[in-house]
């Protein structure tokens, strides 16, 4: 397996902020699309018993990985800096991946300090329509959803961005299985149909700018992984004590025409977030960590063969074994 970098422009905002795991059950919707249920049921061959044939890191920032999820003690203390303000530097240069782990905090920057901006959070009104009258109805009861806009250049109504920051997702690919160049139209289908939630009216849209292979660095005596997307790291040979990571709930919904099986509503799968640092009993280099989920009715009545990306893929990096500061 390679790693392959994607990078690609934003077109429109996001109802869905573009996770490893989300990308990766979209992409297979498009490769089930374009080359049909055969082809993706041999691509998800072995997919549970590590053998995936694609591992999709989150959209992320260009040039920028997640801020590892440690402690504030196992950072250096940044002097004149507000412990909330530095809670925000969330974006660490690749560019200075080589720096001691325990600096990272210093070169961090947050959001709105990248070129080009990140994901802004914008509530987007709603209404509920009666289709006969075309009208509100009597019932007026208006909602917003939650909408992602990439860039931080607004025009001048205030509404619409004419700059958006390009993104990078790293993906582990099986090249044997499936190649770069069905990748690449795999994503652009996914960009011109647009991804997540609220993508048939014009969410999630995108292109394409390169597909290209890269090496990921690795720190100087790595011994432990820093995860670059949501993963299952359950069951494996951990050194507890230093593996750190935010765990949340992925309450997941089928896309595409799965939609209309019956129940759109997968099993809730508890996972670590994106940035974890997970420190194995012995370590390796490897291009990810963690495992295949499901295949066996377990996250879906309506499509028991439904798979789970548990995988993520990781940089190496090397963790101290004592706190830094008090």
């Amino acid at each position: 397996m390679r790693t392959v970098r994607a990078r690609l422009i934003p077109r429109s905002a996001f109802g869905t902020l573009p996770l490893g795991d989300t990308l990766l059950g979209q992409l297979c919707w498009a490769l089930r699309n374009r080359h049909g249920d055969g082809r993706l049921s041999a691509l998800l061959d072995g997919y549970t018993q590590d053998r995936p044939f694609l591992v999709v890191s989150d959209a992320l920032p260009a040039g920028y990985l997640p801020r590892p999820a440690l402690p504030s003690h196992r950072f250096a203390a940044l002097e004149g800096v507000d412990r909330k303000v530095a809670k925000k530097r969330q974006w660490m240069p690749l560019e200075k991946l080589n720096e001691p782990l325990t600096d990272w905090l210093r070169f961090c920057r947050t959001s709105a300090e990248l070129p080009g901006g990140w994901f802004d959070m914008h509530p987007q009104p709603h209404n509920s329509i009666d289709r006969r009258t075309g009208t509100t109805g009597e019932n007026f009861a208006p909602y917003t959803m939650r909408q992602y806009w990439p860039g931080t250049m607004i025009s001048k109504n205030g509404r619409m961005p004419i700059e958006m920051g390009a993104l990078d997702v790293y993906l582990v690919l099986d090249d044997t299985r499936l190649s770069i160049e069905e990748l690449r139209a795999a994503l652009s289908d996914m960009g011109e149909l647009g991804f997540g939630r609220d993508a048939s009216i014009g969410l999630g849209r995108f292109t394409v700018q390169a597909v290209e292979s890269v090496s990921l660095p690795e720190q100087a005596g790595a011994n432990a992984w820093l995860t670059l997307a949501p993963c299952a790291p359950q069951g494996a040979a951990w050194y507890p004590e230093h593996c750190f990571y935010q765990v949340f709930t992925r309450f997941g919904r089928h896309g595409d025409l799965a939609v209309k099986r019956g129940n759109p509503f997968k099993t809730p799968l508890l996972l670590a977030a994106s940035g974890a640092v997970l420190t194995p009993a012995s370590y390796e280099s490897r291009l990810f960590v963690g495992q295949g989920l499901g295949g066996d009715g377990s996250l879906s009545q309506a499509v028991p063969q439904t798979v789970h990306q548990g995988y993520a893929p990781v940089i190496g990096v090397k963790i101290e074994p004592t706190r830094v500061t008090g």
